[in-house]
């Protein structure tokens, strides 16, 4: 999966935009490209190139455990809180479904709450 298939994968999900924090040219091959929410603005996808193609995700810290024991391809998250947080670097072992799988996990796990109206 190339860059620009990654971000199209993350603006699939509603209320989903692309920055660029850090100053970098869009489409630069060293921009870190962060995927965020609108609501909250909250990241949940960090994309860059590290020695080949990698995206940060947020994860249940009991799932990051297994998932790093199982795949060489992931690490705990580069710059980010290795217990919330995970490396995957693409084109080794982690299956695109897996990857996907862990986009909208770590979508949900930023996602805005949902704010109910009260009726008095």
């Amino acid at each position: 999966m190339t860059r620009d298939e990654l971000i199209a994968v993350c603006l699939s999900y509603p209320d989903s935009y692309e920055d660029y924090p850090f100053h970098d040219e869009p489409g630069a091959p060293d921009a870190w490209t962060v995927m965020r929410h609108l609501g909250n603005r909250k990241s949940f996808a960090f994309i860059f190139d590290r020695e080949g193609l990698c995206i940060n995700l947020k994860c249940t810290p009991d799932r990051s455990i297994f998932l790093r024991g199982y795949y060489r391809g992931i690490s705990p998250g580069y710059h980010m809180n290795k217990e919330h947080w995970n490396t995957l670097k693409l084109n080794m072992d982690v299956p695109e479904q897996e990857l996907l799988t862990l986009i909208a996990l770590s979508h949900a796990l930023t996602n805005p709450p949902i704010r109910r109206r009260r009726y008095e």
